[in-house]
């Protein structure tokens, strides 16, 4: 019934444009057959057009799947908001409701994220974030720099490892921790902050602007063992950036004449799914499944975007903490590669992919959108991957974190060793 109204309404007014066109070439005798012609022409067109937008409009309405369910929502809102008694936070409620939704869902990896979480969040997945480019360790009371962003504003200010920073445009630092601290240092692009710093016993206030910094989410290295060159890459997170910076360290490593490699995904939650695919496609040639996703019971196949292909030796480190879209990238190399190991413990076991949305208070929701499954199609939900060559990790090495007291890298070096 409400679809035959709309349809006569939509009648209606292509009707009623006609008829007004016809009104002013009545009103007026000097048009021509030709601007009759015209005229005319533009009426029907601009009549398609309502009827496109009318009909687009429907469409898109048709996507909530229950008026009523959303009206008794609206309705219960507004209720609240009229009548409670006491003063009331709109937002919070708000909040509150679809913290509800999401937490309806079941599902651990599906939920509502504050203003600081989502922008944490955000600041992760797309691999940078504005700041200064320090990092600190908060030790006697004080945040001290233990590392600098080569190049970055905070160097170029004169800021040196080994600084103590006691306050931030006048705002004292004394017992602020790392979050507290960022937030004196987040502003907008282009624009300065004061920071005093210690240094020798002497005080100094240096003038930083704060610029984009791309957060370094792959760090490499060559290790050289007796007559091999092993290339070792660690990637931390697949953020924006993870793709070219991962092409940027093999590239090097590569020229370097690397006989074989170790990638180091322990402690990776994951990231972004494409940035996952377009590393194995370093490694694999068009032909090869990555893996596969699957919604609603459709199941979709991803393969290798380029003809590139390597066959030297690699070693995957993982760990209980690998994740998401590290672990897409183990299946793969597990189902795929031919010369390969995977040392460490089992992986974490997530395959659910998720989709973010950024709501107008600034917080967000992010909720599974699909799953992700191994190219043989097999999915690692709670179960996570077994590696091949099972590696605890030393309890030496959580005290004083080197090489020497690294047991699961010691393990993937003499593998290769032995190997090759």
């Amino acid at each position: 019934m409400e679809k035959k109204k709309k349809k006569k309404k939509h009648k209606k007014k292509k009707k009623n444009l006609v008829n007004d066109l016809q009104r002013s070439l009545e009103s007026d005798a000097k048009f021509s057959i030709m601007e009759v012609i015209v005229l005319v022409v533009i009426a029907v067109v601009f009549g398609v057009i309502i009827g496109y937008l009318i009909t687009y409009g429907n469409s898109n309405l048709s996507r909530v799947r229950s008026d009523t369910n959303l009206g008794e929502i609206v309705s219960t809102y507004n209720n609240i908001v009229d009548n409670y008694y006491e003063e009331l936070d709109e937002e919070k409620l708000s909040e509150s409701a679809i913290k509800g939704m999401m937490s309806s869902l079941e599902d651990p990896y599906s939920q509502f994220l504050d203003k600081d979480s989502t922008s944490s969040f955000n600041e992760s997945v797309d691999g940078e974030y504005v700041g200064i480019g320090v990092t600190v360790e908060f030790k006697d009371e004080y945040n001290h720099v233990i590392s600098l962003v080569k190049d970055g504003p905070a160097e170029k200010a004169g800021i040196h490892v080994g600084d103590t920073i006691l306050s931030i445009d006048g705002v004292s630092c004394k017992n602020l921790y790392a979050g507290e601290l960022s937030k004196l240092v987040t502003g907008k692009v282009g624009s300065t902050v004061r920071v005093t710093i210690l240094r020798d016993g002497k005080e100094d206030t240096l003038l930083v602007m704060r610029q984009i910094i791309e957060v370094e989410d792959v760090s490499y290295r060559l290790i050289e063992q007796g007559h091999h060159k092993i290339g070792y890459i660690h990637l931390t997170i697949f953020s924006s950036h993870a793709f070219t910076q991962f092409q940027n360290a093999l590239k090097d490593l590569e020229k370097q004449k690397i006989d074989s490699l170790i990638i180091d995904v322990r402690d990776n939650p994951g990231g972004h799914l494409a940035q996952a695919r377009n590393i194995l496609s370093l490694f694999f040639d068009k032909k090869t499944l990555l893996f596969q996703t699957e919604s609603n019971g459709k199941r979709t196949k991803v393969y290798s975007t380029t003809s590139e292909k390597r066959d030297y030796p690699i070693v995957i480190l993982m760990n209980q903490d690998t994740a998401s879209s590290a672990e897409v990238l183990v299946a793969s190399f597990q189902e795929n590669y031919k010369n390969y190991h995977v040392v460490g413990v089992n992986s974490y076991g997530k395959s659910q992919v998720q989709k973010s949305l950024t709501l107008n208070s600034g917080s967000s929701i992010k909720f599974s959108i699909e799953r992700w499954l191994t190219p043989s199609g097999k999915v690692i939900s709670e179960k996570g991957l077994v590696p091949d060559i099972l590696v605890e990790q030393s309890p030496q090495y959580y005290v004083d974190r080197t090489d020497e007291n690294d047991s699961q890298l010691q393990k993937a070096i003499s593998i290769i060793q032995k190997e090759s």
